[in-house]
């Protein structure tokens, strides 16, 4: 990323850093993270050059950086171009950026889980069946039987909470309601009225 030079930019410099951690501790790569930072804080939608000049990135990464972006719904390729050259925007609300990522996110982990636990429950409840199964092998597999129930159960519930985060249910609040984290001085009624 290029030095700042001015106090803004220092200072965006510090967001774009905070975006890039906290998007590495949810999987994604930092340096994705700085790009999409970056783009937030375009006013403009960028080409893939004005951004590897912006990240000091070779150009088979920046185009795996945007691609992956793009996949986490951060970032969308615009229909118009610059100079014949594609165009890309950053997604600026973060309501909307973190609804995207998390269910781009979570989708992947039911789907990748919820096969495996299908495949798998079906053998081994018949192994389980088994005339000639051991009381010792029985045992452990009524064990594991018991633990892919509960995270079968698990993933049913994440999926609807997904299906409820894509539909936008957990955005439904008002500024100065109780539990968003603003203050409505102005009013006098009392908590739970």
């Amino acid at each position: 990323m290029k030095e700042p030079e001015t106090v803004g930019e220092e200072l965006r410099v510090k967001v774009i850093d905070a975006i890039a951690q906290t998007m590495d501790l949810y999987g994604a790569n930092y340096s994705f993270g700085q790009l999409y930072g970056i783009m937030f804080f375009e006013d403009r939608p960028m080409t893939l050059e004005e951004m590897q000049t912006s990240m000091n990135m070779s150009k088979s990464n920046m185009s795996y950086a945007v691609r992956s972006l793009i996949d986490s719904k951060m970032v969308s390729k615009l229909n118009e171009k610059q100079d014949r050259k594609e165009l890309y925007a950053a997604e600026t609300d973060f309501f909307k950026a973190f609804q995207a990522f998390f269910v781009t996110k979570l989708r992947r982990e039911i789907d990748v889980m919820r096969g495996a636990i299908v495949e798998v429950i079906p053998p081994l409840s018949e192994m389980i069946l088994e005339v000639g199964t051991s009381e010792e092998e029985r045992e452990q597999g009524l064990k594991d039987l018991h633990k892919l129930k509960h995270a079968e159960s698990y993933y049913n519930w994440l999926h609807k909470f997904v299906d409820d985060l894509e539909r936008g249910v957990y955005f439904d609040w008002e500024p100065g309601a109780p539990g968003t984290g603003n203050v409505d001085n102005g009013s006098e009624s009392e908590p739970g009225a």
